[in-house]
């Protein structure tokens, strides 16, 4: 697979943004469980981690889309491109 086509400043701002959040969530379910919190509250913060990571995919894919396809497309490296992104897809 290419490596890739560097992220410009703003994107790779986005990308760890959305990180930390997810991080921050993360680090609160694991306190909640080791305090014995309630399972429910446990689930809102999990599902509030989840949609975290989702939009750091979101972020991450729109700039593969847009920067890296476009670049592997020109050097005519579209089949592997479409295998690629096929694997991500059914891996969701």
């Amino acid at each position: 697979m290419p490596k890739g086509i560097p992220r410009n400043q703003s994107t790779q701002r986005k990308i760890v943004h959305r990180l930390k959040i997810a991080k921050g969530h993360l680090e609160k379910i694991i306190s909640m469980v080791e305090q014995d919190e309630y399972c429910i509250d446990i689930v809102h913060q999990s599902k509030a981690l989840q949609a975290a990571l989702k939009k750091a995919d979101e972020v991450l894919l729109e700039n593969h889309l847009r920067k890296c396809l476009v670049h592997e497309s020109h050097k005519g490296n579209q089949e592997e491109m479409v295998e690629e992104l096929v694997g991500v897809i059914k891996s969701a």
